[in-house]
């Protein structure tokens, strides 16, 4: 991504990536930030009830074991020598929340993913003990509005329903941590003597952490019913936690810490106030760096910690447009609806019509987070006609991402006063050409791309290799002299932009209070069945869009 001055191969520093769909390993040049080598695998995620998402805390880790191992054996082949590995940073999915046992190691329930809906009952439940029913009661202390999205709500879940988990709580077994605490707990020795530790950036998504004082929040804990003594402790993004305490890197540091997006924000250099990036993975996650001092949004954003880069060093906050689903629509069309065998295959559909159509996608299938933090939205497929067929709803598909950041960007063009005048983006999906452009059009503003997109990654290795004791990363970005992008440019006219906005804000409304807490349930199975649809199709793909008709209202 960047080229240090200088050129000779030095210290490597490592950096685990640990996403809602995959698990990667990459090993980074400290002297220039060049990637080296790297290795992947998925994960899989369960969908045990409709709107509950889990994934098994243990194929996590073990997904961890088998990407470090890859990938120190690739580089052995490429005659890199793995002592060079000085330090090892730890990205990760936030909000994700999971309960083990510290004298087994082993898990008390599957991890709750941030994607999960189930807490919805409990939300509403809290939300009656708060004066005015008000979602933002605790947002000067947390930054953040009551919600599915946050651990502290699964974690109530967990001890209302689990009767393991409520039991090693009461026997003080019990640890709980969101993905960064049960990897380093995990990775640092376990049972014989882990560190159950965390830092500023994924305490600041619990709910249960005062943004202001840097410490867990007594009256919070007592709110949601969360014994402080399971939570873990809250360090620094930049500094030793522990030594890996197994496997090819035995006795190499880890020293950084970040939730994914304030990985991606320090990866893209986003060090001053103003300075934002986009992240398109399994969501989308818009930050801007604010400085030294909290924003509280007026528009629906998030405010949350950007960094700490040291003990002793001052923590930065961002202001955070969050959407739940954005690589994870095309993941739907592929899986769910088989219209397209793999990512890019949708990327070809799309490009082969190049508009959808009068076609609009609402991908809430989590509800709506920002800014409209909606739980009981769904997601919707309206503007269908005859002429409608797979290739415009893959096209309609790749628009609903663009159109959901283009409405984090105007919500934090209103919080900041001052509009961005191009977005960095960064993650997976930023390879679809067709969407950079898309996306250009929809924010008439140009979209920055780096040739590097491995951000993420990038940003938790940056983090450990500055760490005090290990030292071998500059975070100065004098130090970089060329940072190569790719950029795209508007191509279509404001009007034109405006119109397809303005419809699809149209679609969005349309979206809301399709869900109630008390749903209609098959007595006999315990859990909401779709009516069967009773037709022949000739071929997969007219049953496929037949669905889709149906799902969206439609009937023949």
């Amino acid at each position: 991504m960047a080229e240090a001055r200088g050129g000779a191969m030095g210290p490597l520093v490592g950096a685990i990536d640990q996403g809602t769909s995959s698990t990667r390993f990459l090993v980074f040049n400290a002297k220039t930030a060049e990637l080296l080598s790297y290795h992947q695998v998925e994960i899989q995620q369960k969908f045990p009830k409709e709107g509950w998402v889990e994934q098994d805390p243990k194929e996590i880790l073990q997904s961890v074991y088998e990407c470090v191992e890859k990938t120190c054996e690739k580089l052995k082949q490429l005659n890199v020598d793995i002592a060079s590995i000085k330090a090892v940073g730890v990205c990760n999915q936030r909000e994700t929340t999971v309960v083990w046992d510290k004298r087994t190691g082993e898990p008390l329930y599957n991890a709750l993913v941030w994607l999960d809906l189930r807490t919805q009952s409990t939300v509403e439940r809290l939300l009656k003990k708060i004066p005015g029913h008000n979602k933002s009661f605790f947002k000067n202390k947390t930054g953040l509005p009551l919600s599915t999205y946050f651990s502290a709500v699964k974690l109530c879940w967990l001890l209302d329903n689990v009767k393991e988990v409520r039991q090693a709580v009461q026997e003080r077994r019990a640890l709980f941590g969101t993905i960064d605490t049960w990897l380093i707990w995990s990775l640092t020795g376990g049972k014989n003597g882990g560190v159950h530790c965390t830092d500023v950036t994924n305490a600041s998504r619990t709910m249960l952490f005062n943004i202001h004082s840097l410490e867990w929040d007594t009256e919070l804990c007592k709110f949601f019913g969360i014994p402080m003594e399971i939570l873990p402790k809250v360090r620094s993004s930049s500094e030793i936690y522990g030594l890996m305490s197994s496997g090819a890197l035995t006795g190499v540091p880890i020293s950084g810490c970040l939730g994914d997006q304030s990985a991606a924000l320090v990866g893209q250099m986003c060090f001053k106030d103003g300075q934002a990036k986009n992240t398109y993975g399994t969501g989308c996650f818009l930050l801007c760096n604010t400085g030294q001092k909290p924003a509280i949004s007026e528009h629906g954003l998030l405010t949350t910690v950007a960094y700490k880069m040291g003990r002793d060093k001052p923590v930065y906050y961002a202001l955070e447009g969050s959407v739940a689903i954005a690589g994870a629509v095309v993941r739907w069309l592929r899986d769910n609806l088989g219209i397209a065998k793999s990512s890019s295959e949708v990327e070809k559909l799309a490009a082969e019509v190049g508009t959808s159509y009068g076609c609009y996608f609402v991908p809430a299938f989590s509800g709506l987070y920002a800014p409209y933090w909606e739980p009981s939205a769904r997601g919707i497929i309206c503007g269908l006609t005859q002429f409608t067929n797979k290739n415009h709803i893959a096209f309609a598909a790749l628009e609903a991402v663009c159109f959901q950041t283009r409405e984090i960007l105007d919500a934090m063009n209103k919080d900041c006063g001052i509009p961005l005048r191009q977005l960095q983006v960064d993650g997976g999906m930023t390879n679809n050409k067709i969407l950079m452009q898309l996306q250009a059009d929809i924010l008439c503003i140009p979209v920055v791309k780096p040739s590097m997109p491995e951000t993420t990654a990038l940003g938790a290795a940056m983090a450990a290799g500055a760490a005090e004791g290990v030292g071998v990363w500059s975070l100065n970005p004098a130090d970089f002299t060329a940072v190569t992008s790719e950029r795209f440019e508007p191509q279509i006219n404001p009007e034109e932009s405006e119109y397809r906005y303005t419809r699809w804000k149209k679609a969005v409304q349309k979206s809301m209070g399709w869900e109630t807490t008390e749903p209609q349930v098959d007595a006999a199975h315990n859990e909401r069945r779709p009516r069967p649809i009773e037709q022949e199709f000739d071929t997969e793909e007219e049953q496929n869009l037949c669905f889709l008709f149906w799902a969206s209202g439609f009937s023949s």
